[in-house]
């Protein structure tokens, strides 16, 4: 066989393939080709919508915890302001019951200066009246002479 013969029957053969391959296989090919494309450019597309998206949720993110340090700061400072105001009562409260307290001790000690007042009035009378017999040798009757007694003791 002639090298030049198998060129040409090979080149013949190429033809035929192309012309083949053009009608036959190349509009699905290149409707496959088309719709890859629409689909790369779809998935590009939805890619950059999803970081415009990743983006806008982000600063709104940010917005949002922006705004609830903003709450939580009111929260903490009412917190503060109402325990300030509960303590400051409490401080009251204690303030008012301690001197209530004072104030009952102050008469309880005024009552029991008054009674050992009178105790001991009636104790230096009666120690006064026993002297006085004692002196005198003789016995005071109490109930006669009261009102020297009782003048006795206002003087003590």
């Amino acid at each position: 066989m002639n090298i030049g013969i198998t060129l040409i029957v090979e080149i013949i053969n190429f033809a035929l393939f192309i012309y083949f391959f053009k009608k036959v296989l190349w509009r699905p090919l290149m409707g496959v080709m088309a719709t890859r494309r629409t689909r790369i450019a779809d998935g590009l597309a939805a890619g950059e919508r999803g970081t415009k998206a990743l983006e806008a949720a982000s600063a709104k993110s940010e917005e949002v915890l922006k705004e609830s340090r903003t709450q939580a700061q009111d929260i903490l400072g009412a917190a503060n302001k109402q325990a300030s105001q509960m303590l400051d009562q409490a401080r009251e409260t204690a303030r008012t019951e301690g001197e209530r307290i004072v104030s009952q001790a102050q008469a309880e000690i005024q009552r029991e200066i008054a009674s050992a007042r009178e105790t001991l009035r009636r104790d230096v009378g009666r120690l006064a009246v026993q002297g006085a017999s004692q002196i005198l040798k003789r016995e005071i009757d109490t109930k006669a002479h009261a009102d020297v007694l009782d003048a006795l003791a206002e003087e003590i």
